[in-house]
């Protein structure tokens, strides 16, 4: 992000903003450095009992933070907010990551291991998930498909966004990859780009079964499922379940 950014080698007293970075720490080996995490890091199951809970992604508990006097703070670009993280950058280090591409995902990881003085477990983690990505079947043709993220109003993932290149990843074209990163869509746009599957993340909003017949009558002519939106939208440790579930995925009938 063309930012420098002084850390203490190693850092001891970690503030974690972004679930999947959370997650990332204690798969490293961090988890006792990590004193402060969002309401939102739900992996491992031990993160917010170990440590702090600071707010949300996108509103911080700044007197909480000072408390916890953290000599190292993670954040990511898209899943922050630029107000919060500036206010935080003007009293701590403040590490940010801007993640769209597996590529990128994959260089972050072994920059986190490289800060937190865990090179060797960060290089192995990134080998293994780009190794489970390398031996994904390489289809013909990729199956329109819109990943829908909320409802009321309906959202979409778009271009420029890390679901965007899972869902190629995984053998889906995004219909919505001309419009911009997460945007409102009407139900004549989703028949007009007449998608083969509609994917319904399990996140950000909670899609469950009851939602499949509404889908199904807004666009009758695709297939409509749930999808698991840690493995399409997690861009850390768990990276090494994606693989096999985007095989998986596309072994079932929809």
């Amino acid at each position: 992000m063309g930012r420098r950014v002084a850390v203490p080698f190693p850092p001891r007293r970690i503030v974690s903003l972004v679930p999947s970075q959370t997650e990332l720490l204690h798969a490293l080996g961090l988890g006792q450095h990590v004193v402060g995490v969002t309401k939102f890091c739900i992996h491992p199951a031990e993160a917010r009992q170990q440590a702090a809970i600071i707010g949300g992604t996108k509103n911080f508990d700044f007197e909480q933070i000072a408390a916890l006097k953290p000599d190292l703070i993670i954040g990511n670009k898209e899943e922050n907010y630029q107000e919060g993280i500036e206010q935080l950058a003007a009293h701590y280090p403040v590490w940010m990551s801007d993640i769209s591409t597996l590529a990128e995902a994959l260089d972050m990881i072994r920059r986190v291991g490289l800060i937190g003085g865990r090179k060797d477990a960060a290089e192995a983690l990134a080998a293994e998930i780009a190794a489970s990505f390398e031996q994904l079947p390489q289809p013909t043709k990729l199956i329109p498909a819109a990943y829908f993220i909320w409802r009321k109003p309906y959202m979409v993932a778009g271009t420029g966004t890390f679901i965007d290149e899972m869902l190629r990843q995984a053998g889906f074209r995004n219909v919505f990859a001309s419009l911009a990163r997460y945007p409102e869509i009407t139900p004549e746009q989703l028949q007009k780009a007449a998608p083969e599957q509609i994917l319904l993340s399990s996140e950000p909003y909670p899609f469950q079964e009851k939602h499949l017949a509404e889908f199904r009558t807004l666009c009758r002519a695709a297939a409509v499922r749930i999808v698991d939106g840690e493995l399409f939208s997690w861009y850390g440790s768990r990276l090494r379940l994606s693989a096999a579930y985007f095989r998986k995925l596309n072994s079932l009938p929809a």
